[in-house]
């Protein structure tokens, strides 16, 4: 057995102190496994960085001062991807940079291409910005379609919407599939917004390739250490450009976009690329187990339940078909259970007799987690 860790060391009643949106939806006697929020405690060098900020009474507007520099560095370092920190744009968000995005670079009746099951905004934000959702479904591997998107391309598509690692199976995209995807945007002049978000985490045995080494002419990345670090209430990002084509594209973006991003995220963001790669590194490792522990948790407790075992991040989908719960097994889960999955429906068609687990936890609380799933089915 591996020696416990501090990302094992996780106190029920202190997380229930907290009081973000994972924490407060539900009543307290729901263990929420749900939103992408981690449990543990912040990377020490972010802790640092934010606690000396507060001490400064340093909370005005951002400013990016370091953080397109910090984030070229870490890129280097962990991915070996060049990036340019004068191609970068300030955002607040992923997906309220891809609504300014579409806004400013796309046609009023584009047509934007996801691969469902994907990360529910993708659908939201893409109609409240007044543009067209079209799906080009994943394999039912879990993979790109490039046939798929070949034929969406052709019909006329302005923009793809890549989610690169995918939300929320995990997948991470080969080279040989985001060459392709290049390939295909270039020769039908579509745009390619690849979010990147949970690459940072990206799990033994799968390798991350960013997808503007492919796809620089046609193509933006949107990065941030939210996911990672756990900073999605600190409002910061960046896109990036690899182009000087694209980064004139960034150009178009309005100039009060950026001060809609959070002071305090970008100082933890600066922290997170800068000093928090020790951390991370064993962050993933916790990661690697914490998938190991589902999948021998959910073969023990849940035979008739399929893991998709993810290449990268803390969220897990699982196949709850075999069980007879319905469209909608989270709601089951919750009620006789009292634990929060996230319903697979809004993630597409295909998410119906799925769910989403965060495994972003102590091991102790995943066990708790699967024995109230276990508890469900026998109620």
């Amino acid at each position: 057995m591996a020696p416990p860790t501090p990302f094992d060391d996780l106190s029920l009643d202190t997380l229930r102190q907290r009081r973000s949106e994972k924490w407060r939806r539900y009543p307290p006697d729901v263990l929420p496994v749900w939103v992408a929020e981690l449990d543990f405690a912040l990377a020490p060098p972010v802790h640092r960085a934010l606690l000396d900020a507060i001490e400064r009474d340093d909370t005005g507007y951002a400013n990016a001062g370091g953080l397109p520099e910090t984030f070229a560095s870490f890129a280097a370092a962990r991915w070996d991807w060049q990036v340019d920190p004068q191609r970068t744009l300030l955002v607040a968000d992923i997906m309220s940079g891809i609504a300014e995005l579409l806004r400013a670079l796309t046609a009023p009746d584009a047509r934007v291409v996801v691969n469902p099951p994907v990360y529910p905004p993708f659908f939201k934000v893409t109609r409240e910005v007044g543009r067209e959702v079209v799906e080009a479904p994943l394999t039912s591997d879990w993979r790109l379609d490039l046939d798929v998107l070949a034929a969406t391309f052709a019909a006329g598509a302005g923009c793809y919407l890549l989610c690169s690692p995918h939300n929320p199976t995990g997948t991470v995209h080969t080279r040989d599939e985001l060459a392709a995807v290049a390939e295909l945007a270039a020769a039908h002049g579509v745009l390619v917004i690849s979010d990147e978000v949970h690459a940072p985490m990206t799990l033994p045995g799968a390798t991350h390739v960013p997808y503007l080494e492919l796809g620089a002419e046609n193509g933006l990345a949107l990065v941030s250490a939210s996911k990672a670090w756990n900073l999605a209430g600190l409002k910061c990002a960046l896109a990036v450009a690899g182009s000087e084509r694209m980064a004139a594209e960034l150009g178009r973006v309005p100039e009060h976009v950026r001060y809609h991003v959070g002071h305090l995220g970008v100082i933890g963001g600066i922290a997170a690329f800068a000093e928090g790669g020790e951390w991370l590194d064993e962050l993933v490792e916790h990661l690697n187990r914490q998938r190991n522990r589902l999948a021998d948790l959910v073969a023990a407790e849940l035979p008739d339940l399929r893991v998709v075992r993810p290449e990268a991040g803390y969220l897990a989908w699982l196949d709850c078909r075999a069980l007879g719960l319905g469209d909608d097994p989270s709601e089951v889960f919750l009620e006789r259970g009292r634990v929060a999955l996230s319903s697979g429906l809004p993630f597409g068609a295909e998410g119906k007799g799925f769910a989403r687990i965060n495994i972003g936890t102590s091991g102790g609380l995943l066990v708790e987690a699967v024995t109230r799933m276990r508890s469900a089915l026998d109620g």
